[in-house]
């Protein structure tokens, strides 16, 4: 756990671009929402070791999402079972169902698809949010914190020497 805090912290302390962090929160959005073994996830997968993008942000939104799907099941069968059974789409979903691809993706299921489309509805404004988030972070919290009594304590606990050495800074490795 306190190895998961300092990789966070590292990402945020660091001279990486907040777009790729935003990236991260946004794939992670995507592949912890919806259920693991499907290829969209698969298609995540891909772009997030292609592209420039945070990993351990990534993993542990990932980890974040998925606790929240759980909660957020009832509001994706809604979502799923009006989309599924929207008269105009019914030609589509057929045709979507009789591609075997496409059938292993389970889009017949409300929950897979109300969790996608969620998912990928969200996934611009958590991009925008995060990289906001991060660049005020920076600018104006990081300093503060540094410099409050916790934080020094905090600089002289595990936690900070972990992060040292997660960061590279430390001696110890």
């Amino acid at each position: 756990m306190i190895t998961i805090i300092a990789k966070i912290l590292k990402a945020l302390n660091s001279e990486t671009d907040p777009a790729q962090i935003g990236l991260a929160v946004s794939f992670s959005l995507i592949a912890g929402l919806t259920p693991t073994l499907s290829i969209h996830n698969l298609v995540v997968l891909f772009l997030v070791l292609i592209l420039r993008v945070n990993i351990s942000i990534f993993i542990v939104g990932i980890g974040i999402f998925s606790g929240l799907s759980f909660l957020l099941d009832p509001v994706f069968h809604r979502i799923g079972l009006g989309l599924l059974t929207a008269g105009p789409l019914e030609g589509l979903w057929t045709s979507f169902y009789n591609l075997p691809l496409l059938r292993i993706e389970r889009f017949n299921n409300s929950i897979v698809m109300g969790s996608l489309l969620f998912s990928i509805a969200l996934f611009v404004p958590a991009f925008i949010f995060s990289m906001f988030i991060v660049r005020q972070y920076r600018e104006h919290i990081l300093e503060r914190v540094r410099n409050t009594r916790i934080m020094q304590m905090i600089m002289a606990s595990r936690i900070y020497s972990t992060y040292q050495a997660v960061s590279g800074w430390g001696s110890n490795i």
